[in-house]
């Protein structure tokens, strides 16, 4: 079976390690975000791509789900202690050494997607890992000042997300360099040749939102054979995990998996879902979304272990079958 699922970060890496489990012996694909990277210290951070790699490579930080395991800081508490800004973001000793490869090997004008293989490579990933595309992409988003009131400005995502925890009035979200950019190579034939496509829940507008973004990328949800199924990132009026529901806000949408279903759209009507699964206690919006031309089930959708999130992978490889009938 050959699977592609279009990944952020937390959420995606860790339903990949249940999708892993549900079907070990499975060909996945996985289009990992790349606009939440990010050059700080001189360094290219990639941490959607580098999360995944970490969780599967067996070196995620367990308690974080982010960042490596027996972590140090050094490195940080140095620059620290030369007044080297941006103190918000921290990057631990393990972890720089990551980004120091890939730094190297961008600035000797390797690709982004040599690079990922070649970094792949050391953790033995039993997936193949590509960036959504090769060109620069950055996620800014447009606040309210806080620094001068009555004023906005636009910061990266990583500032919004982790200085100010999400917790500033948002206006906008812009994907700069978006516009220009292509699929990474693999990308689009990831997308026509998988036997199913699955969204997994990660954040829809700053994670899958981005990656459906790039030029070539949302026609080719659209046009593929198989089917289309995704999990939502939301239970309840809460994301599962993170803060998925103040990105919604800011593009019009209500936190809910119906409003998130809505918000993808079915394929019959332009949008790219076939089928979408949500929590067994939402089980009420089904109607609405069933109403808006996308199969859905109910089923339990916590991520508590990896048994519990493998159940959920079959779930969705289940409704992909009914779909297909």
């Amino acid at each position: 079976m050959r699977l592609t699922v279009l990944a952020g970060g937390i959420g995606g890496s860790t339903f990949l390690l249940g999708l892993l489990k549900a079907r070990p012996d499975a060909e996945i694909t996985v289009v990992g975000n790349t606009a939440d990277d990010i050059t700080l210290f001189g360094l290219r951070v990639c941490p959607d791509l580098d999360t995944v790699m970490y969780t599967l490579g067996g070196g995620i930080s367990e308690e974080r789900k982010w960042g490596r395991e027996d972590e140090t800081w050094v490195i940080k508490e140095e620059l620290a202690a030369y007044g080297v800004e941006p103190t918000w973001f921290g990057l631990g000793d393990r972890d720089v050494a990551t980004h120091l490869v890939r730094t190297q090997m961008l600035d000797a004008g390797y690709t982004l997607s040599a690079v990922t293989e070649a970094l792949s490579t050391r953790w033995k990933l039993p997936v193949r890992l590509l960036p959504m595309s090769d060109d620069r992409i950055e996620t800014h988003v447009v606040v309210d000042d806080p620094e001068q009131p009555g004023k906005r400005k636009a910061i990266h995502f990583q500032e919004y997300w982790v200085r100010y925890q999400a917790g500033i009035p948002a206006h906008q979200i812009v994907a700069v360099g978006q516009d220009k950019a292509k699929p990474a190579p693999g990308v689009l034939e990831a997308i026509a040749d998988c036997d199913v496509l699955i969204v997994p829940p990660s954040n829809p507008v700053v994670s899958v939102g981005t990656i459906l973004g790039v030029p070539g990328i949302r026609d080719a949800v659209r046009e593929t054979q198989a089917p289309v199924i995704g999990l939502s990132p939301i239970i309840g009026t809460g994301p599962v995990r993170g803060m998925a529901d103040k990105v919604l806000a800011t593009v019009g949408v209500a936190s809910t998996a119906s409003a998130v279903a809505r918000y993808y759209g079915s394929r019959t009507s332009g949008g790219v879902l076939d089928g979408w699964l949500i929590d067994s206690s939402d089980a009420i919006q089904a109607d609405s979304i069933a109403g808006a031309g996308i199969h859905v089930q109910a089923v339990p959708l916590w991520m508590t272990d990896e048994t519990k999130t493998a159940a959920m992978a079959d779930a969705a490889l289940t409704l992909a079958e009914a779909v297909r009938r």
